[in-house]
């Protein structure tokens, strides 16, 4: 498991740590927990918060834990429950043998609340939905007390038992805490503790017809695996006193402490489950893991790497107010990655037919390419160079604007590792006028790209022989949406906000034949065009690419500039 936070620079949490150690508090203990709820993927901002108690525990040679607070059979599914554990070990953290679920601890549960009414703390409530929400009261306006508050213990326990027996139908009574309903703090205006759902578990089958409600059964099972730092994100904060009420009254033995911290928001996405759920619902992504989604399962198949979204988690730090963070970051802590791994190789996404009539027919030339000069140790390869290449679309204007130093009539450029060409002729379709060949001459003296004559050229292109590269698809991705905030559109429905050109598929590539039986996964930078991915669908010959990121680093300027 990396050490993720141990070298790390202090923050608030660690501080609070520390002092707790310091007053031998939890006899000297620290154990964290990740408690994801198996209703969807996990995306970039569970990310900060795996990277976090994972990294507490390691740094404080602690314990994690895995733990799925499944109090909800209407939104889980074991399918969630896999793709958690997958993505969290994709991070590069280990729970060992420490993976568990709230509904371990039903029974537990059951008999927590059992113990409340019995100390008159919590009471069976028949009030519907609706009048609950209207004797809460609102935050100008105190609660009311239930007409049912004050039932006798014995009364309430056989009301709760036949709750559990299935006795009675979903909506008709609940449990609920008796603490105050004038308390500022609506969170603690007599909250549901048990409601009736007759929907299976996925762990559980029929078994239960009473479910704990999240603030309840959380709190309990970090007390059950002795947990001693419960890390949440800002929007619990005003859960907290309820978090502690449950403690208190119950008199636990374990007494884990709640500490929040700022979630992370990233430009250009949305991080609320439900609307992404939404998004693959209906439709308008391929599914969790459409490399467009900020999912680690999206992130993953487009090309981001675990030790990428790791350095960003670190950069952006723990703080106490919420704030936004640029994708921009994001970007950069993948490109720094990547510029050290990713081998180099040559794609023509958009090809141009390029015949050198000078270059005798037949032959076939193997010149020289390093793999990633970054990285020495990566060695080199062959690229096969004939009469018939083909370079980039976009590297030839029939009539160039000042400053561009690609290929035009009569001008000369150089092809990466190979010759220098000049364009003679220009071939059109005779029906759209479009340029569809290019006719060029090579110099046999500029071999490698580089002659004895003082001549200079400016531009440089990449290439593929016609007849030795293969034929890709390649996706290219923008954000997924047009505004940099869209949760804070509030005016507008955040999926009239989809980015209509966040995926452009090109189906025509022309790829180097090194590429032949690249597996699903592999990184490469494809030379000016960014960094590229094998996605899954590559199989049977066919190869698919996913362009994770583009060459341009706005972040690294702006550090850059910084320095």
């Amino acid at each position: 498991m990396p050490d993720a936070d141990s070298n790390a620079p202090s923050n608030f949490i660690k501080d609070i740590i520390d002092e707790d150690l310091k007053n031998n508090r939890n006899d000297g203990r620290v154990h964290t927990r990740f408690p994801p709820e198996p209703n969807g993927y996990l995306h970039i901002g569970h990310a900060k918060s795996i990277c976090l108690n994972f990294g507490l525990a390691s740094g404080y040679k602690g314990l994690c834990n895995l733990r799925f607070d499944d109090t909800n059979p209407c939104k889980e599914e074991s399918e969630f429950v896999e793709a958690i554990k997958r993505d969290v070990q994709w991070l590069g953290f280990d729970w060992a043998d420490r993976e568990y679920f709230a509904s371990d601890y039903f029974e537990k549960l059951c008999q927590y609340a059992v113990e409340l009414i019995k100390l008159g703390k919590a009471y069976v409530c028949g009030l519907s939905a609706e009048e609950i929400r209207e004797y809460r009261g609102s935050l100008t306006r105190p609660g009311r007390e239930s007409p049912h508050r004050d039932r006798p213990v014995e009364e309430n326990l056989d009301l709760f038992q036949r709750m559990r027996d299935g006795e009675f139908e979903e909506g008709t009574c609940l449990l609920r805490a008796k603490i105050n309903m004038a308390s500022p703090n609506i969170n603690m205006r007599d909250p549901a503790i048990y409601r009736i759902i007759k929907t299976p578990h996925h762990r559980t089958g029929d078994k239960w017809r009473i479910y704990p409600m999240y603030d309840f059964a959380h709190c309990l099972s970090d007390s059950i695996e002795g947990i001693t730092h419960s890390i949440c994100t800002l929007e619990f904060e005003d859960h907290r006193p309820l978090y502690d009420w449950y403690l208190d009254e119950l008199k636990v033995k374990c007494r884990p402490r709640q500490i929040e911290f700022a979630r992370l928001n990233l430009s250009h996405t949305i991080m609320s489950k439900r609307k992404l759920m939404e998004l693959v619902q209906e439709g308008l992504v391929s599914g969790w893991d459409d490399p467009r989604m900020p999912t680690l399962a999206g992130l993953r198949r487009r090309g981001f790497t675990p030790e990428s979204i790791r350095d960003f988690c670190e950069r952006i730090g723990v703080a106490k107010a919420d704030s936004m963070v640029d994708v921009a970051l994001l970007e950069h802590c993948l490109r720094e990655d990547l510029n050290k791994r990713a081998l180099r190789v040559m794609a023509v996404l958009r090809p141009l037919r390029v015949v050198i009539e000078n270059y005798p027919e037949g032959k076939v030339e193997e010149m020289d390419a390093e793999n990633n000069p970054e990285y020495p140790g990566a060695g080199a390869r062959k690229v096969p160079f004939s009469r018939v290449v083909y370079i980039e679309l976009d590297d030839f204007r029939e009539d160039p604007p000042r400053n561009f130093f690609r290929l035009a009539p009569g001008r000369e450029v150089r092809l990466k590792h190979a010759y220098y060409i000049k364009c003679e002729k220009v071939i059109k379709d005779e029906r759209t006028g479009e340029v569809v060949e290019l006719r060029c001459t090579y110099d046999p003296e500029s071999r490698g790209g580089w002659t004895n004559d003082g001549r200079k050229v400016k531009g440089t292109s990449h290439w593929v022989s016609a007849g030795h590269s293969l034929e890709a698809e390649v996706r290219l991705y923008d954000h997924l949406f047009t505004s940099p905030n869209p949760d804070a559109e509030k005016a507008a429905d955040y999926k009239t906000l989809l980015n209509p050109n966040s995926l452009n598929t090109l189906a025509s590539c022309r790829v180097e034949p090194s590429l032949a039986g690249a597996v699903p996964g592999s990184h490469y930078q494809f030379l000016r065009q960014g960094y590229f991915c094998v996605d899954p669908d590559s199989s049977n010959g066919k190869l698919v690419f996913n362009r994770t990121v583009s060459l341009r680093d706005t972040w690294g300027k702006v550090e850059k500039k910084k320095n």
